[in-house]
């Protein structure tokens, strides 16, 4: 009665055939807890508690959606625009921030202009 007519064993094949995919595709440095071949060892010999556990334990935490909130959906510079770099939320909080660079750079050039008049 535990097996009820086979459909435990076929979903057990089913969890353990999809952990043992994800371990595989999963990259090197994301897997949780243990290297990825670790992980592998475990699922591929102890199916059902393996696969439980690399649900539970080791599969890697993605963010619903793919994207962090305030994150650039596509970079047009991608050398700059790297994974994860925020982006304004609003055209007020932007400007602002412009404001306080340029605000900045100019008091740079002034210490500059006056630390080369003294030198002088």
């Amino acid at each position: 009665m535990f097996y009820f007519g086979g459909l435990f064993g076929v979903l057990t094949l089913g969890l353990w055939l999809f952990c043992l995919i994800d371990v595989i595709t999963t990259d090197d440095g994301d897997a949780r807890h243990l290297p990825k071949v670790g992980w592998l060892l475990i699922v591929l010999f102890f199916p059902l508690v393996g696969s439980i556990a690399w649900l539970l334990a080791g599969r890697p935490v993605r963010p619903v959606g793919g994207q962090r909130a305030y994150e650039r959906d596509m970079p047009a510079f991608p050398e700059y625009d790297r994974p994860g770099r925020m982006a304004a939320t609003d055209l007020e909080s932007d400007a602002e921030f412009l404001r306080r660079c340029r605000e900045r750079a100019e008091e740079q050039r002034r210490k500059a202009r006056g630390a080369e008049g003294e030198a002088r």
